[in-house]
């Protein structure tokens, strides 16, 4: 079974890159996000962010089915305007734990790297953990900095992640 990284076309459904979204958040902050907010997402909740102008978006594809998706752009940060960032990563949740990540966040840091972006950053959910292990296991380190969210009536910590040393 060989996974193809590639960008997303007019052809590909945007309900369907949007339930990779849905079902991803819903499995993977379990715990993290008010279980009553992620209760709540509604179908082709995130079918206008595909739409958002200067992002890039990737599928993952498994034997024709899109199994992942992810998004990166320029940052969005005035504070690191220097950086590629990724955006979002998300795997349908039978498909996380697969090895499949890799492929696509290579993809995504190559293709920053080829518009000429020297460092890419993201940011991750602090409580997270699943999710900052495979950061760092594909060399991007936290910085200590962090910002804060609400999701749902929780106060929720994003830290940043980069695979700058420096």
């Amino acid at each position: 079974m060989d996974i193809i990284i590639r960008q997303l076309t007019e052809k590909d459904d945007p309900l369907q890159i949007s339930n990779i979204y849905e079902q991803s958040w819903k499995n993977a902050y379990k715990g993290i996000i008010p279980q009553a907010y992620l209760d709540s997402i509604p179908s082709g909740k995130w079918v206008k962010s595909l739409d958002t102008p200067g992002r890039t978006h990737f599928a993952a594809e498994l034997d024709g089915k899109l199994i992942g998706t992810a998004s990166i752009c320029p940052s969005r940060w005035e504070k690191h305007k220097d950086c590629g960032e990724i955006v979002s990563i998300y795997f349908l949740p039978g498909f996380m734990g697969k090895g499949f990540g890799g492929a696509l966040f290579d993809r995504c840091v190559s293709e920053l790297e080829e518009l000429g972006f020297e460092r890419v950053i993201l940011w991750v959910l602090e409580e997270n953990s699943r999710a900052r292990r495979f950061y760092e296991r594909n060399g991007f380190v936290c910085t200590g900095e962090y910002r804060e969210d609400s999701i749902g009536g929780k106060t929720l910590r994003e830290v940043l992640y980069t695979n700058d040393n420096n």
